[in-house]
């Protein structure tokens, strides 16, 4: 009779659970909201302790199972505009994970698992941890490669921007979520990474991170004389901000992927576009751009 400790059941779920949500967001290229992967691992490891409690083996259930897992799923990715994305990656891993897993149990002699569609043992539970652990690095660096975003698939676009005798190049993806707009003429806005874009001014007019944060006193400190036409406040809202604004700057021209597109507004971002560093832009459409 296997003895199953409760306190081990729920960390070494909530454990392989967090280590899921992270690299499915990883993968996918979105922000990593340690906290938010955290409370839900924390409910996928309540779900594993729930479903061997007496009188609760309903939870076993394929419809409870799918319920418990989009609500983890929604505690963790809620908001974010590739959901869907996640979602996908999320239980590829989790298949993937968990054979993986138990094939390392079987072969080492621990003694791991895999009932009711939950982990556990009976015995150390460093090895394992372990087991996850080299599991978790494998399975990362497998589907790297399948869930990158890649340019022949059109999610990617090589973007060079040009602004008087000055240029730089920079990776952008495709977003078709990326609704921001030049308020002028109604083009779409490319959004840069600030850092990135630095070689693009003269030391003089060149921004800084405090100019980006601060997109108004950037604005005051950079907006004179010539360049006070090209600099203005580009007002904007995304999932947690309501209303803010970036710094952005009217260029002479982009291309894009080697085809030449009318002068385009782009807007300075103050943070990283990717968590992975995989783009430094982000385009919402390129139709919108004139041709010069």
């Amino acid at each position: 009779m296997t003895v199953i400790y409760i306190d081990t059941l729920f960390l070494l779920n909530a454990l392989v659970d967090y280590l899921l949500l992270l690299a499915a967001a990883r993968l996918a290229g979105e922000p990593l909201r340690r906290w938010r992967f955290a409370l839900g691992a924390a409910l996928g490891g309540l779900y594993a302790v729930a479903i061997f409690l007496p009188g609760l083996d309903f939870l076993s259930h394929p419809l409870c199972r799918l319920a418990s897992a989009a609500l983890m799923l929604l505690t963790a990715y809620g908001g974010s505009r590739r959901l869907l994305r996640q979602g996908i990656l999320f239980l590829a891993l989790t298949c993937a994970f968990g054979g993986g897993v138990v094939a390392i149990g079987l072969m080492g002699g621990t003694g791991l698992s895999l009932g009711r569609g939950v982990f556990y043992s009976a015995l150390d539970l460093k090895i394992v941890l372990l087991s996850a652990a080299v599991c978790y690095g494998v399975l990362t660096l497998v589907f790297q490669r399948l869930a990158q975003h890649t340019g022949t698939a059109g999610e990617l676009a090589r973007i060079r921007v040009r602004l008087g005798d000055r240029a730089v190049s920079l990776t952008a993806l495709v977003d078709t979520g990326n609704t921001l707009t030049d308020p002028v003429n109604g083009a779409p806005v490319l959004v840069a990474e600030g850092e990135r874009t630095a070689s693009l001014f003269p030391m003089d007019h060149r921004p800084n991170p405090s100019d980006l944060r601060d997109p108004a006193a950037g604005l005051t400190r950079l907006g004179t004389g010539e360049w006070r036409s090209r600099f203005r406040l580009l007002p904007y809202r995304t999932v947690g901000v309501d209303r803010g604004l970036l710094l952005a700057v009217r260029t002479d021209g982009v291309e894009v992927n080697g085809k030449g597109r009318g002068p385009v507004l782009v807007a300075l971002s103050p943070t990283p576009v990717s968590d992975g560093g995989g783009y430094q832009a982000l385009i919402g459409s390129l139709d919108g751009m004139s041709g010069f």
